[in-house]
C-alpha cells in the first residue's frame, strides 16, 4: 500500500480552478434555464460557462449527471424544517415552504429539466425534501408520538406537490399545500 501523497497538489483546492469551473457552469446551467434555451446539451452549457466542453464531460459526463448537482447544490438546506412543537404546523409551514419554492420558475425550470432527463438523477429534486420530512416525522416520534409512515407522508405531502408543479398549469399556492396537512393528519 502506497502511502497517501503530501503534497498539496493531491489535496483539493478549495477555491480553485476546479470550484470556478462548477460556479461557472452551474451559473450556466441556472441563466439558460431561465432563458428557456431550446438545447440544454454540454457543449451549450461549456460555451456559456466558458470552459471547454470535454472539461464538462470529464466531470459530469452527461447532462442528468450535471443538472442532478446543480440541483443538489440548489436544494440543500434551502427550507429550514420548522420545529414549533406541533408536527402539524411543522408540515403545514414545511409544505408552504415548498410549494411557494416550487412556483419559483427558475427551480421549477431546473425540477421539470431533470425529471425530463429521466433516470435516477429525477430522485434528487425531493431527495432534500424527503429527508427533511423524515427528520420532522423522527423529531415527533422522540417526544412520544405517533406519526403517519414515511411513505403515507411523502405521498400525501411530496407527491401532490410536486405533481402539480411540473405536470399541471396550476402553480402549487401555500394555501392549497396546507390542505394536504388536512389529509394526511385528519382531526
Amino acid at each position: 500500500m502506497r502511502p497517501a501523497p503530501s503534497s498539496p497538489r493531491a489535496e483539493s483546492r478549495p477555491g480553485g480552478r476546479s470550484a470556478r469551473v462548477r460556479a461557472a457552469v452551474h451559473q450556466a446551467v441556472r441563466e439558460l434555464l431561465s432563458d428557456e434555451a431550446d438545447e440544454l446539451t454540454i457543449p451549450v452549457i461549456a460555451a456559456r460557462a466558458g470552459v471547454h466542453a470535454t472539461t464538462v464531460y470529464r466531470r459530469w459526463g452527461s447532462v442528468g449527471d450535471l443538472l442532478a448537482d446543480v440541483a443538489t447544490s440548489r436544494f440543500s438546506g434551502d427550507i429550514v424544517v420548522p420545529d414549533t412543537g406541533s408536527l402539524r404546523e411543522d408540515l403545514e409551514r414545511f409544505a408552504s415552504d415548498l410549494a411557494r419554492d416550487l412556483s419559483d420558475p427558475d427551480t421549477l425550470s431546473l425540477v421539470r429539466a431533470i425529471v425530463g432527463t429521466g433516470g435516477e438523477n429525477a430522485g434528487v429534486c425531493r431527495a432534500e425534501r424527503q429527508r427533511q420530512l423524515e427528520a420532522m416525522l423522527e423529531r415527533e416520534q422522540a417526544r412520544g408520538n405517533e406519526t403517519p409512515p414515511v411513505e403515507r407522508a411523502t405521498d400525501a405531502l411530496l407527491a401532490p406537490l410536486y405533481y402539480r408543479a411540473v405536470f399541471t398549469d396550476q402553480a402549487p399556492t401555500p394555501e392549497w399545500a396546507r390542505t394536504l396537512v388536512s389529509h394526511l393528519l385528519p382531526d
